[in-house]
């Protein structure tokens, strides 16, 4: 499953984080890195501070935005230090292990870290079908993000040893699951479809949409829909603009 698992580094400002990130993940046999706007890449420093796992930085891709950078995985996980204003499916490290080690093993899984000084936007967090916070001491909370890499990677590895050792092929759902996950592109087309004919309907006003789309975001994403249950919903979709404008 390790392979499967991407974790994406948004616009992050010291090339140094960049390389402790890459020596965190190589710790726990994860590889596959992307960046998204990175301030300085390639640099030096990302070279010194991966102290040897320059192969990961020389295979790291780099994004224009993160849609494009979790456009094809199916689980998206946003890191988030804060609770926000709508409350979004939320686990722990440990919980999140859990989830991913028993997923299907061709499941694609991005788990996102935000800006040094910042995370990540409201926009970004509801991009992701879940949340996942480190329960750090409240009264210092501020995790450097290769720190926070590795406590997440720990505990992906954790997990994956222990699934491999003790519950081997043993599903999500007690049985095998019949469909391929949707992709986070193609649910991004699903949300586009159905904000457009809320509009059509006049049940979503374009001047004043309130919280509307981020709750049936929440909604859809809590149940990472499958490939099949997606063209359902847009087969739904497309039959109410049809008869609207017939």
């Amino acid at each position: 499953m390790s392979q499967n698992i991407r974790i994406v580094l948004v616009n992050t400002t010291h090339p140094g984080n960049i390389g402790a990130v890459a020596r965190a993940m190589k710790n726990m046999n994860l590889s596959e890195l992307h960046l998204v706007a990175p301030k300085f890449f390639p640099h030096e420093e990302a070279i010194t501070r991966s102290s040897g796992a320059t192969d990961l930085l020389d295979n790291a891709v780099v994004h224009a935005s993160l849609s494009e950078a979790i456009s094809d995985c199916h689980l998206v996980v946003g890191t988030s230090a804060r609770g926000r204003h709508i409350p979004w499916p939320l686990v722990n490290p440990r919980e999140l292990a859990g989830i991913v080690s028993s997923a299907a093993a061709d499941t694609r899984v991005a788990i996102v870290f935000g800006r040094e000084d910042r995370g990540l936007t409201n926009d970004e967090l509801q991009l992701c079908h879940q949340h996942v916070h480190i329960p750090a001491n409240p009264d210092f909370c501020s995790l450097n993000v290769a720190a926070a890499v590795q406590v997440i990677s720990y505990e992906l590895r954790m997990a994956s040893l222990y699934a491999a050792g003790a519950r081997e092929d043993q599903p999500q759902w007690g049985t095998p699951w019949d469909i391929e996950l949707a992709e986070n592109a193609e649910l991004e087309r699903m949300f586009e479809h159905l904000e457009q004919t809320l509009v059509d309907i006049e049940f979503l006003d374009p001047e004043n949409p309130r919280q509307l789309m981020p709750r049936l975001r929440r909604l859809f994403l809590r149940a990472v829909p499958d490939k099949v249950e997606v063209n359902v919903l847009r087969g739904i979709l497309k039959a109410v603009q049809k008869r609207i404008s017939g």
